[in-house]
């Protein structure tokens, strides 16, 4: 049986030996420990990549990127109007429809702001976060937001259903809550388990619309009203389309949903779970 670390990495060797090509110009690297196994797989591969620019998520994964003798590039410093090759990411917890938790490591803005400049997202993480619906074990939405709202933004957040959320504290109680790379505060909110629009069309209530009747949301429906909340810079559900759906339909920027996920398994194994289908 694998282990949890033997996992991240046999998943990312798979998702790089299927995505990563010598060829491309620009790569984001999210954050997170199984990231650091992405780029391990990159450089394990011996190929020259002298004119690649990698992408950082935040400080943490741009140390990866340096440690691991590749070229940073600032989101900021992309050229206008050009998008990143991939990015490659994780997720605290990704549904059948390969909608997506992110933000547990407090780098959400930036997640978001590579993976809708990314021709495709490739999600990358262990069994654990293979879920059929958003917070089945994961247990809130982490919530960017700029700290004068907090307050407003938590209030505001109860009046959607959710449940004692709370501004993210540090490890150390004295220090205070958790800053962003943005110098902003993270609030985790709990919801119930999150529907996806299959769910609706099933139900034989038409009463269930997922607008937040007795607290149960369809999850981009609650995505984007949370995002409308004054304060709110970045909401932790990747959801709408992916990178090759937003092509298709002639949008400039990339998707925020992952066109594949690739799951280490306790077994060994990779599952590969694409945009519509599912392939092991």
């Amino acid at each position: 049986m694998a282990d949890i670390e033997t996992a991240k990495r046999n998943a990312a060797i798979r998702a790089v030996a299927d995505h990563f090509d010598p060829k491309f110009r620009c790569i984001g690297i999210g954050s997170g420990t199984t990231i650091v196994y992405v780029v391990e797989a990159i450089t394990d591969l011996k190929v020259d990549t002298s004119n690649i620019s990698f992408v950082p998520t935040g400080y943490q994964s741009r140390q990866v990127i340096v440690r691991a003798g590749l070229t940073p590039l600032a989101f900021d410093s992309l050229p206008r109007g050009e998008l990143m090759d991939v990015a490659f990411d994780g997720a605290d917890e990704i549904d059948e429809d390969l909608n997506c938790i992110k933000g547990g490591g407090a780098c959400l803005y930036q997640e978001k702001l590579v993976a809708t400049h990314a021709r495709k997202f490739i999600c990358v993480a262990d069994h654990r976060k293979l879920q059929p619906r958003l917070l089945t074990k994961w247990p809130t939405i982490p919530i960017e937001v700029e700290p004068l709202a907090a307050s407003t933004v938590i209030e505001a957040l109860e009046d959607l259903g959710s449940q004692s959320p709370s501004i993210r504290e540090g490890h150390i109680s004295k220090a205070g809550p958790i800053k962003t790379d943005q110098d902003n505060f993270i609030i985790d909110a709990p919801f119930q388990t999150l529907l996806i629009p299959s769910d609706i069309e099933k139900s034989q209530s038409k009463a269930l619309k997922g607008r937040g009747e007795g607290g149960v949301w369809e999850v981009e429906a609650l995505a984007k009203e949370i995002k409308s909340i004054e304060g709110v810079l970045s909401v932790g559900l990747f959801v709408g389309v992916n990178g090759a759906e937003a092509a298709a339909q002639g949008k400039r920027l990339g998707g925020q949903k992952p066109v594949a996920a690739y799951f280490g398994m306790d077994d060994g194994e990779v599952i590969v779970r694409n945009a519509k289908t599912i392939n092991n």
